[in-house]
Formats: structure tokens, C-alpha cells, sequence
């Protein structure tokens, strides 16, 4: 169950809150992170590693979901050659 989190005051988010947050599992930002850029995938949003942690700075999330074709319907897409 996603609970209604608000991240305003947080700047790094751990691997958990970056899923609710962008609205991807875990297992697609771990899969994404150790294969890289793949053709025909959805790019990792930028991570840092502080130690063994993995984060991921809110104002680069926000910046990777502007960064993704928007279109009111699926025809849009389509006219696009997609």
C-alpha cells in the first residue's frame, strides 16, 4: 500500500521513496542502475552514492520526470513515429 508521502523538506531519497515518489518498483531502479542505458528502456533516473548507499536527489527525480514524452492519447504517440 503507497502511503501519502510528501518529500518537500527531503533532499536525498532512498531507494524506496524514490519508487513511490517517481511511481516505478524497486526492482526496475535496481535493474536500471547495474545495466545502464538500454535501447527500447525507460533511462535510470540519475542516483549518488554516498557508502553503500544509493540516493537520488529530488530536484534531479523532478527534472528526469519533465524530461519524459508527455502526450494527451496514445494516437499522439503514434503521429510521432513512436
Amino acid at each position: 500500500m503507497i502511503q501519502d508521502q510528501t518529500y518537500s523538506n527531503t533532499r536525498a531519497l532512498t531507494e524506496q521513496q524514490t519508487a513511490n515518489y517517481i511511481g516505478m518498483s524497486r526492482s526496475y531502479l535496481r535493474q536500471a542502475r547495474m545495466e545502464g542505458h538500454r535501447d527500447n528502456r525507460t533511462p535510470a533516473p540519475p542516483f549518488i552514492e554516498i557508502g553503500r548507499s544509493v540516493r537520488y536527489l529530488k530536484k534531479d527525480l523532478d527534472q528526469w520526470l519533465d524530461e519524459r514524452m508527455k502526450y494527451s492519447y496514445l494516437g499522439e504517440a503514434c503521429q510521432d513515429g513512436l
